[in-house]
């Protein structure tokens, strides 16, 4: 009877230790996915600011708000964000983005410019693999909810802490769409 006994309790803790491991795994799969979009955005960024410096002949003053703007209004994204953060690290870009276009179609011989190509292209690259981090990370996401929805893995996850998380949603205008 008690050697019944130890056996059903040595089960149950292994089981509580593999389903806390599988859930871990999963949380650090979506923790690297949010870095990546991190990078991803830090790199928009960067590139925004090179955009912004070279239209600075063209709208100095304008251009100096928009450079102001992304130092202070700039965070960085980690694992540690949540998809707000995301989503307002993306408006930012979007915004300036918008004022920039506005210069160009007011001097078009910085459309023509070979750097401002460049950056406008880099900066779409970037929104792309941002784009891409994003489905590897909802994906990762929805495998996590799932889990932890799913019978016998309900009952232990919310002991041992572990807690839906948010989806990011899809930007509603895509960066590139400015240009």
């Amino acid at each position: 009877m008690i050697i019944g006994f130890l056996i059903i309790i040595t089960v149950l803790v292994l089981w509580g230790i593999l389903v806390r491991r599988r859930l871990a795994e999963m949380l650090e799969n979506i923790d690297r996915t949010m870095d990546q979009i991190g990078i991803q955005l830090s790199l928009c960024f960067d590139a925004l600011a090179t955009l912004l410096n070279l239209t600075k002949e063209y709208a100095a003053h304008e251009c100096q708000i928009l450079i102001e703007t992304i130092g202070s209004h700039r965070s960085a994204i980690t694992a540690a964000s949540n998809p707000k953060d995301i989503q307002k690290q993306e408006k930012i870009i979007f915004d300036i983005l918008e004022h920039v276009s506005l210069i160009s179609k007011q001097h078009p011989e910085l459309k023509a410019d070979e750097n401002y190509t460049k950056c406008l292209n880099a900066i779409t690259n970037y929104e792309n693999k941002i784009h891409t981090s994003r489905l590897i990370y909802n994906d990762s996401v929805t495998k996590f909810n799932r889990r932890l929805r799913m019978f016998p893995t309900s009952l232990l996850a919310g002991i041992i802490g572990f807690r839906k998380r948010e989806y990011l949603e899809a930007a509603e205008t895509k960066m590139s769409d400015i240009k």
